[in-house]
């Protein structure tokens, strides 16, 4: 990798790398809690083993971002128990609209973690000094987009009121990015 010059008002690499660390380490549980409230609210459905798949591949990714938080010394997140709450309720509350509202859910959450996960990548690149960490953030990236189409192929565009749900929880979604990189 060819180190670029840094833009005088970038901050320094080392706060990326704590903000990207600290940011995908609050997704990732996110994201489990998410599932755990759509797996509480569709038990003994169809979709249970398809959402116990995703939730497993979340898990195992915040477990990686667990361990970087502690090897790397970065602050975790304030907001942490406020994911807690408000990813179980998202997770729930679309379960309880059923199957459909879930992954219409799934789509939106994951869409907005594609391009969070895409900026890091080219930050990454662009830094030159973080080969294991962008190789993280890539097969990351390649298995939310799988979580994705997942959510397409099991029927998310077909929830009534799609088009408002996504657009609410991708906003909910970049909107949580934004606060967990700095708070």
């Amino acid at each position: 990798m060819v180190l670029k010059k840094r833009s005088p008002r970038a901050p320094p690499p080392k706060e990326q790398i704590d903000a990207m660390i600290r940011v995908d380490h609050a997704g990732e549980y996110g994201a489990v809690r998410i599932y755990q409230g759509q797996l509480d609210a569709l038990k003994g459905t169809a979709c249970e083993d398809t959402i116990r798949h995703m939730q497993d591949q979340e898990k195992e990714h915040l477990a990686t971002f667990d361990k970087l938080i502690q090897d790397r010394h970065v602050r975790p997140t304030a907001l942490s128990p406020l994911w807690h709450i408000a990813g179980y309720a998202m997770g729930y509350l679309t379960g309880r609209l059923g199957e459909k509202a879930a992954m219409a859910c799934t789509v939106a959450v994951e869409e907005a973690i594609d391009e969070h996960y895409s900026e890091q990548e080219q930050t990454l690149k662009d830094l030159g000094t973080e080969p294991e960490l962008y190789e993280t953030v890539a097969r990351f990236r390649q298995e939310e987009l799988e979580h994705r189409d997942i959510g397409l192929d099991h029927g998310a565009e077909q929830t009534p009121g799609y088009a408002l749900l996504y657009g609410s929880i991708k906003r909910a979604s970049k909107l949580a990015i934004f606060l967990s990189k700095r708070i």
